[in-house]
């Protein structure tokens, strides 16, 4: 029952060209929670590349947060990431960018308001997630490698259901 309300949201909130059927969503959540047992807490509709794909963050079962993407055709888990505190240990210890220069480099590449800050842990080392309202209205999503500082390319989220 909540696979079919949750498609039906789905079908309601994202664009005809980008509508999800049950069976990829279904794919999506059962992998994800396969890899991190736990409660979705959020799911996302976004656009990264120029394709469709569904971010869930998931609240594991070993006390930890997750986000996981999948892609949007065929529910593949396409990436996993932990999500820390801004003073975790495993962070800090890594992080060489500042929180604020990561800003200003974010800022710089999608200029609008940082809406919400996520702290990162990912296979290849740590990075700042920043929700960004752009200056003409979209929803972004940047990520800033805090080895380096380089910018990702910016993710649009067309929908978000939960928190």
């Amino acid at each position: 029952m909540k696979k079919l309300f949750l498609s039906a949201i789905l079908f309601s909130l994202a664009p005809a060209s980008f509508a999800a059927s049950q069976d990829v969503v279904g794919t999506c959540v059962t992998a994800a929670l396969k890899k991190h047992p736990g409660v979705v807490t959020s799911l996302r509709g976004e656009i990264e590349k120029g394709k469709f794909q569904y971010e869930l963050d998931i609240a594991g079962n070993d006390g930890k947060s997750w986000e996981v993407e999948c892609d949007g055709k065929n529910g593949n888990i396409t990436d996993s990431e932990g999500e820390v505190a801004g003073n975790d240990p495993a962070f800090v210890s890594k992080a060489k960018v500042s929180l604020d220069a990561a800003i200003k480099a974010a800022l710089a590449k999608s200029p609008g308001a940082v809406v919400k800050i996520e702290y990162e842990i990912e296979s290849d080392g740590v990075a700042y997630e920043f929700d960004i309202v752009a200056k003409d209205g979209r929803a972004l999503e940047v990520e800033v490698n805090a080895l380096t500082g380089e910018v990702g390319i910016p993710e649009e989220v067309l929908y978000q259901i939960g928190r």
